[in-house]
């Protein structure tokens, strides 16, 4: 059985009017699900603390101060029912509570914890992960942060990426620097953050080169290597679509980098290499096995953490899916990498593998889809085992993006909703995530995308529960010619689908989904398909150009919605927001769901894509 992550009560305050304070507080794994709460405020300059209502709360996890005054600091505690802590000293009663939340005098009023950062000159924030580096029941956050990051379909040279780790209170820990033979961009540095070796504490773990800088100023391998391809590197005959500022050489390593410090604890090779059998293939040789010599497939890296024994976490580092598609697991335990196994689309000795080359997407999931207790690696239209065996391939090729979950509550087992990128009958499909049985499909408009001049499939596709009259997930696309929004069923049930097809949220207390696109948070009323506005962020900005995506959506703290992170334009803070809106559902913190807490750690993969649970919440709440 996997073990929990350790989380504190997670209480978040935000001043939501000149007399109103918002409350927010996890409801925990190990809580009772009668469990009572009483909420508690100190106001500066009082001995003791008050109770502020007068019946337990049996409700939603949330508490609306009706009588809070802005020019006074206060602070508010939530705690099990019945201590009485009224009559306790205020010193006491904090010791024994552990749910502290400090309001500073004239709070202004928003809906956001800003994070101040320590940008580089020249450098943006970009996508995040969240761990608990230091063991104490809170997240922590790492930033990326890039200055010229480039898709692998184009030359040129770019920066040095950085990560940064942060407190939720705005105390930078460590920064790491990966180094110019760690190339920027959304494809080649996934980085995964997570508790690997079950002590408590999270590790960072990611691709690494000669120059990397750890957060303790640690240089690894030779720190004057530069082995990014030059002008006067490119071979006389050499045809390839670029050349410069490709990295196609060098030693390449996985590393662990201590969370709470930044200092890598251990290296080692990585796996999946370049070349099966060269330490430093031409170009011709990295043709004969990527399908190109010039690094668009071989550096497109994917990763994901899978509890592959269904007990312990294990690290997945993923290399190509547009032709040769590689995955290797690895353990981190005892300060050591040790390998698992490694899933190669062209291994010679399995030929039954080629079956999977080119079914990956340009993200991927992680769950229990074969109800065995282990995870199994969702790579696009193609699923590997926990043991590293192929569990099928559906045939249907690349696409761009999916999602995992119990889309269809009234079918046995997860789903997945995929798109098909080239031109096709599976344009949208509907599988069972298990087996590969797809249920339904919507074929690409071929005729439409020939109007369009476009020769591929859908590029954008979601799978949210927006509708309460249908139960599972409505599914719709962008791309290939495909209209209208369907049911889990495959029926149509509008001709026009919402405009936004990028993430979800969980926002305005409801048992649906909100749509965040861009800075953006928007309510689909589906009785006349009009959406409303519930925030607009401003002066933040989205990430990774057209894709616009937050630099991380997810349970933070507080209740069982989700929270969401955007830097703002001067690329100065991170502002995390989280919603002001009472609910009178309880439910314990999404990070517990396992598909959705391997989902968080994902998020940053690749392709953005939002996170899943393994539940439907409409379903789950209707039995």
């Amino acid at each position: 059985m996997r073990e929990a992550e350790h989380l504190d009560r997670g209480l978040i305050v935000s001043v939501s009017g000149e007399q109103k304070a918002f409350l927010s507080w996890r409801l925990l794994i190990d809580d009772k699900a009668s469990e009572v709460f009483d909420v508690y405020k100190r106001v500066e300059g009082e001995d003791f603390f008050t109770k502020l209502n007068a019946k337990a709360l049996r409700g939603g996890t949330n508490f609306c101060d009706e009588n809070y005054d802005n020019s006074k600091a206060c602070d508010y505690l939530v705690m099990a029912a019945g201590n009485h802590a009224e009559q306790m000293p205020a010193e006491t009663f904090v010791a024994e509570a552990g749910s502290l939340y400090h309001l500073k005098a004239h709070q202004p009023q928003q809906s956001y914890l800003s994070i101040p950062l320590q940008t580089p000159e020249g450098y943006r924030p970009g996508d995040c992960s969240l761990g608990d580096l230091d063991g104490d029941g809170r997240y922590e956050i790492i930033v990326k942060q890039e200055s010229q990051p480039r898709d692998n379909s184009h030359a040129g040279f770019t920066g040095q990426s950085k990560l940064e780790a942060y407190t939720l209170d705005g105390q930078m820990l460590w920064r790491a620097d990966l180094g110019i033979n760690i190339r920027e961009g959304a494809h080649y540095i996934p980085f995964l953050v997570f508790d690997f070796d079950g002590d408590g504490k999270a590790e960072v773990v990611c691709k690494t080169a000669d120059g990397t800088i750890d957060g303790q100023g640690n240089v690894l391998g030779d720190a004057t290597a530069d082995w990014r391809n030059k002008p006067e590197d490119r071979p006389a005959a050499y045809q390839g679509k670029f050349f410069e500022g490709v990295i196609m050489r060098g030693p390449e390593y996985l590393s662990v980098f201590d969370g709470e410090t930044g200092a890598i604890k251990a290296n080692a090779k990585y796996i999946p290499s370049r070349h099966p059998e060269k330490e430093n293939p031409s170009p011709q040789e990295m043709s004969d096995i990527w399908s190109d010599g010039y690094g668009n497939r071989s550096e497109r890296y994917l990763a994901c953490v899978a509890y592959l024994d269904g007990k312990r976490p294990s690290i997945v580092m993923c290399r190509g899916y547009y032709s040769r598609t590689v995955l290797s697991a690895w353990n981190y335990e005892d300060g050591q990498l040790i390998p698992v196994w490694t899933f190669d689309s062209d291994d010679k000795a399995h030929p039954e593998h080629f079956a999977y080359r080119g079914m990956g997407n340009h993200n991927l999931s992680v769950g229990d889809v074969d109800g065995d207790g282990f995870d199994e690696i969702v790579y696009g239209n193609m699923v590997v085992d926990h043991d590293g065996k192929g569990l099928y391939s559906t045939g249907i090729g690349h696409a761009d993006a999916m999602h995992l979950s119990d889309l269809d509550p009234e079918r046995p087992g997860l789903e997945i909703f995929n798109t098909q990128e080239p031109v096709g009958a599976y344009g949208m499909n509907f599988r069972q995530a298990g087996s590969g049985e797809i249920y339904w499909n919507v074929p690409t408009d071929s005729v439409a995308v020939s109007y369009e001049r476009k020769q591929q499939g859908p590029g954008r596709a979601v799978a949210f529960d927006i509708d309460e009259r249908y139960p599972g997930a409505e599914c719709w696309v962008r791309g290939g010619g495909i209209s209208g929004l369907y049911n889990c069923k495959g029926e149509k049930i509008a001709e026009r689908a919402p405009r936004s097809c990028n993430f979800a949220i969980y926002w305005d207390g409801d048992l649906l989904r909100e749509l965040l696109d861009g800075t953006r948070i928007q309510k689909y009323h589906w009785q006349d398909q009009s959406m409303e506005m519930l925030l607009q962020a401003e002066g933040c900005r989205s990430n990774n150009g057209s894709k616009s995506t937050p630099s991380i959506s997810a349970d933070i703290y507080g209740d069982w919605r989700e929270e969401v992170v955007f830097p703002t334009r001067d690329n100065k803070e991170l502002r995390i927001y989280t919603t002001t809106i009472p609910t009178d559902y309880r439910m314990p913190s999404l990070m517990y769901d396992p598909i959705y807490r391997l989902g968080i750690a994902w998020q940053n993969v690749g392709y953005n894509i939002p996170p899943h649970l393994s539940v439907d919440l409409v379903s789950k709440f209707r039995k």
